[in-house]
């Protein structure tokens, strides 16, 4: 596992401890086992962004502190220039960019999420919420409630992210999408 997902870990490991909530609290936030929970900690395995995605709902953490271990710190505007969003790249086929790291207290969480043409079915995710995806480059399979949607450049979904719901590139191209995840 990649160096990123470590550092993720130990955060999600140093809040738990932190805030003084137990491993079964923190399963139940994440929808998952204590067993899988555990894993995550460990840094061995990938930490799905909606189990992040959770934790920093239900904690009032900002996502970002997750990712990348730094507090937001703008109030009226961020400007992210292309290419220097917090980067976290996940699993080899996911990659995102987060667009508003810097600004406190955001209501939505809008990246950039790079996705390569990968052959392994993807393991479906939830999360509160809701979820916007427009695609800027490639195709996107969505598998959404066990229903698979082909959307192509330019096509957008809006949906209710507690469904289950997972994307993958298509065509052996690799996909680039805008995804803006409600809190």
């Amino acid at each position: 596992m990649n160096e990123q997902i470590r550092q993720i870990a130990k955060r999600l490991q140093g809040l738990r401890e932190a805030l003084e909530f137990t491993l079964e609290e923190a399963a139940d936030v994440c929808h998952t086992t204590v067993d899988n929970y555990l894993k995550y900690e460990s840094g061995n395995v990938d930490i799905p962004v909606s189990v992040l995605h959770n934790i920093s709902k239900h904690y009032n953490i900002e996502l970002t502190t997750l990712f990348a271990g730094e507090e937001p710190h703008v109030f009226k505007y961020a400007i992210t220039r292309k290419g220097t969003g917090v980067s976290v790249k996940r699993r080899d086929a996911y990659h995102y960019e987060s667009l508003a790291s810097s600004f406190v207290g955001r209501k939505a969480e809008p990246f950039i999420v790079t996705v390569e043409p990968s052959t392994h079915e993807q393991q479906p995710s939830t999360h509160i919420g809701q979820e916007f995806n427009l695609v800027l480059e490639g195709e996107m399979e969505l598998c959404l409630n066990d229903k698979k949607i082909l959307l192509l450049e330019g096509d957008t979904i809006y949906f209710n992210s507690e469904l289950p719901h997972s994307m993958r590139a298509v065509n052996n191209i690799r996909c680039k999408f805008l995804a803006v995840i409600t809190k």
